[in-house]
């Protein structure tokens, strides 16, 4: 069961963009709380979980539930625990458990000491359902998992009781505690709530509390081999921590009936509040952790921290700040409308943040040489370039320039068609802070035919990419100095499904086939500005005219440059690259 599902998704508008002016995004569940403080509910208190089952590695859904949480938690004055619901040892491991608290803290939250896992209460879990068989609430059933969905009816027909109903309170209580004792094999035997088989709602007619699942678990070892279902362990667990506001999405309305059912027949020290809220869906992303799982068990992604992947740990490596994370939750806000998002208000939102803080610096994707022949030989000058236009503060670095240079091979046009502002023999363009500089011819490979190198002459009296005579020129180039430029791999990442729709609507044995063979493009012989060779991996930048990458936190070395694309530049400047026109370096 995917703890998004629990957990859901949102997040409190920030301080910053009220105070800003700007409209706060939809929070019902705001507006909930408020409520309750202002009837003196809770004793005035608010308490909130963030409650992931940790059998795989988060991804954008749970960031939702994550902020949501917290974000309550710190407008009221409250407190949010971590709590791993830790209740199926067969799918949970160590590994999921520390991603998971790296990836919460990344997000620039904290839980202080209150870090929980259900399995803290297993003992106290079991001694609830002894109450409840006691008093008459729970039995032990022994029919198989298959008879037991049998009797449970359709949504047009009512269930039928089981044979083992109406067990005495004696015999219940001897079976179940020899379903911990280890007596009986996993199927034989499960403890379930006797509530009502006739129920309308499916989940009231007797669930599930208990199974035999003879599993070690990460945390309890082999201590038991009965553990409680999530319905169960759930509600619990959170009357045990004090949780005032028990937030989930809207998958488990229909559970909330056994979530109080679960309250109301057991002496537990309080009695939350369970409020559900619409999931969060994105196009062309896949949503389920199940399937995340499968790509990564079938090799068909390198990792839960594939730059592909909707996990955190993926969107990080990819480039992803948590700022930009948390700004997207201020704006989607939280509704109980189920709908979907287009992923691009997602890279939108890691665009606006980017844009303010990343260096600018300029790579050669596809280099082709360019000869400046009227440069003297042998010199190299350095000019200053700004680091980031949007930042006064960033200041200026030193680029080396020399007489043979890298530009793009896509900068070319031997035939360019009208409005090309770019390269062409007898076009002047502007390199970016240096010099304008006219194409006077493109050289070709003897044997392929292909052009290998341009021949242009510069004007030394545009210095810093001005002209004294006031021409004006439409097209700025990046560029690098060939003998300065350093070699780099750069990985070009797209959406992981090629159809517009969200990947977890799409339920059938075949759903992999929507995957987009064009996710990823490696590109080899880049060649990039020498500054980089010191950059830190995880560090980002906007590449002039390409968009914004990150220094991969696994592959690269200063001997080896591995760039992965955040985030390709915004959509006017694709629509004006296919078009030919005006070119500019940003």
């Amino acid at each position: 069961m995917s703890d998004s599902t629990r957990a859901g998704a949102g997040r409190e508008p920030s301080a910053a963009a009220e105070g800003a002016g700007e409209a706060p995004a939809a929070n019902f569940i705001r507006e909930i709380i408020e409520a309750d403080l202002a009837a003196g509910k809770n004793g005035g208190r608010v308490a909130t979980r963030f409650p992931p089952e940790p059998n795989g590695y988060l991804h954008i859904g749970h960031a939702k539930s994550i902020c949501l949480n917290f974000g309550l938690a710190q407008r009221y004055g409250g407190t949010c625990n971590l709590r791993f619901d830790d209740t199926n040892p067969s799918k949970e491991e160590v590994e999921y458990v520390e991603s998971i608290k790296h990836d919460v803290r990344w997000l620039g939250f904290d839980w202080a000491q209150r870090e929980y896992y259900a399995s803290d209460y297993f003992e106290q879990l079991y001694q609830y359902a002894v109450q409840l068989i006691e008093r008459g609430k729970a039995y032990v059933d022994s029919l198989s998992a298959d008879q037991i969905r049998e009797y449970r009816g359709t949504l047009t027909q009512p269930g039928r009781e089981s044979p083992y109903r109406n067990r005495s309170v004696p015999e219940n209580l001897d079976l179940f505690r020899r379903m911990r004792a280890g007596e009986f094999e996993e199927g034989t035997h499960v403890l379930r709530a006797k509530i009502d088989m006739a129920a309308p709602n499916m989940n009231m007619r007797d669930p599930t509390l208990y199974r035999v699942l003879k599993q070690a678990h990460h945390r309890t070892g082999d201590a038991w081999c009965i553990y409680p279902m999530y319905d169960y362990a759930h509600p619990l667990s959170d009357a045990i921590e004090g949780i005032t506001h028990s937030i989930c999405t809207l998958e488990f309305e229909d559970h909330r009936p056994l979530y109080d059912w679960c309250l109301a027949h057991l002496d537990v020290p309080c009695r939350p509040r369970q409020i559900e809220f619409a999931r969060l869906n994105l196009t062309r992303t896949v949503m389920s952790k199940r399937k995340l799982l499968q790509l990564v068990q079938e090799g068909l992604v390198s990792g839960w921290d594939d730059p592909r992947m909707p996990t955190l740990s993926g969107l990080r490596r990819r480039g992803y700040t948590p700022e930009a994370i948390r700004a997207f939750c201020d704006r989607i806000g939280v509704t109980k409308f189920e709908g979907v998002l287009d992923v691009s208000r997602l890279e939108h939102g890691l665009r606006d943040d980017l844009n303010k803080r990343a260096p600018r610096v300029m790579a050669v994707l596809h280099p082709l040489r360019l000869v400046i022949e009227n440069y003297p030989e042998g010199q190299t000058e350095e000019l200053d370039a700004e680091n980031n236009p949007e930042d006064p503060g960033a200041g200026t670095r030193k680029l080396p320039f020399s007489r043979v240079l890298y530009v793009e091979r896509d900068d070319f046009r031997e035939d360019a068609p009208k409005k090309w502002y770019r390269l062409a023999p007898g076009m002047e363009v502007r390199l970016k802070h240096a010099y304008y500089v006219t194409c006077r011819e493109a050289v070709r490979d003897e044997k392929s035919g292909a052009i290998r190198e341009l021949r242009c002459t510069y004007d030394p009296a545009t210095k810093g990419g001005g002209s004294e005579d006031g021409r004006k020129v439409r097209g700025t180039l990046h560029w690098v100095s060939a003998a300065h430029a350093l070699d780099a791999e750069v990985r070009l990442y797209d959406h992981l499904l090629s159809e517009a729709g969200p990947g977890e609507a799409d339920e059938s044995a075949d759903w992999k086939a929507r995957l987009n063979p064009g996710s990823l493009e490696v590109v080899t012989g880049c060649k990039v500005e020498p500054g980089l060779k010191t950059a830190d991996r995880g560090s980002r930048f906007q590449f002039l005219r390409q968009g914004y990458f990150c220094v991969d936190s696994v592959d690269s070395t200063p001997e080896r440059l591995v760039f992965n694309r955040a985030v390709a530049l915004r959509d006017s400047w694709a629509k004006i690259e296919r078009a030919g026109g005006p070119s500019s370096a940003g």
